[in-house]
């Protein structure tokens, strides 16, 4: 008997369907420990969750001492009663599972809601739009709900982070231009996880970002470079793997191909992969399949500012606490890099006075520093020092902020360098992958900025100075990382389309 389709299943399939087959069906001594980011991540949910019920001031029935069969029993009875809000209530219909933390009467029948520590939708003002993830889980309830024939209409809720109740009408348009609901995406999502569970498909691994933080990365890229995964490739993810196989299975066959053979006039053979693309892939791929002695170039030349005083910028963010937390800057003289050092701005406290203080220190610093050139890795400081600015007013202006960062002294070196007119022989451009590639070696053993949000929780927890310590020798070795990939920068040869090396 195959196991019963759960809302974490279709969580996770948004993702990655090779993970909900990992977890049905792959080894468990090849799981790697859990991450203490993704624990933080599932202890925070809990913690919000019981606070948020714990200061419901309307009446409700808990049902979270129950489990299982019996938890279902009460769960059934309860909404015969007709009781009017269920807490962590438990229902199943036709090999659908679901533990909803909500059951709200409406009407006639009931309508699933669940209580989330993020956001309820996904950006914001007129671009905001229902997360997908959320969307899915909500509909499985009422799915199970309209089985059972005690739903009212295809409508959920969630409780979020801000205290708001989000809507979510599963059998709305996304819109004129896309004529599609979130029930009918759910419907496909669903007929997928089905055909995992029963095993009438085969899912297959595929690299990607969100691999570093789940339990099957060490075993999932094993298999993917044993197999010389088409995923290696920077941006070539699961959709343009699956669409390229059946006529090229590996890098290196791709590599060793002719990609005018995979021309139909002006386009691909592949959906969704025009030919600027399918150049740039296959370029890639030979530089992944030459091997240890590949070497990384531009495809066309950059003009990196100079000036004697160069920043090297990172920061850190709690997104639970929605606080940046640290401003971290490695500054260096005249390119030399004895002249180093590290300069630091720490929220002490995940307060708004203490954000601001930091923030209003660093922005004094960069002030005082100028002229000078700035370098960052990502649009992500300068959205954050945006959304602080728009909190903190008094702080700088929209102009003198604008002003900072002007790519005339202010560098993105991965949107604006690395990623427009690079190529490397590395399955991803993070920061940490080329600065690796360079020969830098962060000193911690399990450097990222998921781990930072851990021992920042910590810290606050702790008061601990080691920890403190830990998060600043993190932002440095970042800073410093970016000023390795920086210097490599200004030595990598710039390679025309022929393969020819110009200046």
């Amino acid at each position: 008997m195959s196991s019963p389709v759960t809302a974490a299943m279709l969580y996770d399939l948004i993702a990655c369907p090779h993970r909900v087959a990992m977890d049905l069906f792959g080894d468990p001594g090849k799981r790697d420990p859990a991450d203490p980011f993704v624990e933080l991540l599932w202890k925070r949910g809990v913690l919000y969750e019981h606070q948020i019920m714990e200061g419901l001031r309307i009446p409700f029935l808990d049902l979270s001492s129950y489990s299982g069969d019996e938890k279902e029993r009460q769960t059934l009875e309860a909404m015969h009663r007709g009781e009017p809000l269920i807490y962590s209530g438990r229902i199943q219909a036709d090999g659908l599972l679901g533990e909803p933390d909500l059951l709200r009467k409406e009407g006639d029948g009931y309508s699933a809601g669940d209580i989330k520590s993020g956001a309820g939708m996904e950006g914001s003002g007129d671009l905001s739009k229902p997360k997908k993830h959320y969307a899915v889980q909500l509909a499985l309830y009422m799915d199970i709900l309209e089985r059972k024939g005690m739903s009212v209409r295809r409508t959920g809720f969630i409780w979020d982070i801000n205290g708001q109740e989000v809507v979510y009408d599963l059998a709305e348009l996304y819109g004129r231009r896309n004529p599609r609901t979130l029930w009918q995406d759910y419907q496909e999502y669903l007929a997928e996880a089905q055909a995992v569970v029963t095993r009438r498909s085969e899912t297959r691994a595929a690299f990607s970002s969100v691999c570093k933080l789940c339990h099957w990365y060490t075993a999932c890229l094993s298999q993917l470079t044993a197999a010389d995964d088409l995923t290696l490739i920077p941006e070539l993810g699961r959709a343009r793997r699956d669409a390229m196989i059946g006529s090229v299975a590996t890098v290196r066959d791709f590599a060793a191909s002719d990609p005018a053979q995979f021309l139909a006039g002006s386009k691909t053979i592949f959906p969704g992969i025009g030919s600027p693309m399918l150049e740039k892939l296959h370029a890639r791929a030979r530089l992944i399949a030459i091997g240890k002695d590949a070497r990384p170039y531009f495809r066309e030349p950059v003009a990196l500012p100079t000036a004697n005083l160069e920043l090297f910028f990172d920061i850190e963010v709690d997104p639970f606490r929605d606080v940046c937390y640290l401003h971290g800057f490695v500054e260096r003289h005249g390119g030399s890099n004895e002249t180093e050092r590290f300069v630091f701005f720490f929220a002490e406290e995940p307060t708004a006075e203490a954000e601001r203080e930091a923030f209003a220190d660093a922005w004094r610093y960069i002030q005082n520093s100028q002229p000078c050139t700035i370098y960052y890795y990502s649009k992500y400081e300068r959205t954050i020092y945006r959304k602080l600015r728009e909190k903190y007013p008094d702080v700088c202006s929209v102009e003198e902020l604008e002003a900072m960062f002007d790519p005339a002294h202010a560098v993105d070196l991965y949107f604006d360098v690395v990623l427009k007119a690079t190529e490397w022989p590395t399955p991803d451009f993070s920061i940490k992958t080329l600065a690796g590639y360079l020969g830098f070696a962060w000193r911690d053993v399990h450097p990222s900025g998921a781990a930072s949000i851990e021992w920042f929780h910590r810290w606050i927890e702790t008061g601990d100075p080691a920890i403190r310590q830990r998060i600043l020798d993190y932002n440095e070795d970042d800073c410093r990382a970016t000023r390795v990939l920086r210097d490599a920068l200004s030595g990598l040869p710039v390679m025309t389309g022929s393969g020819n090396s110009s200046v």
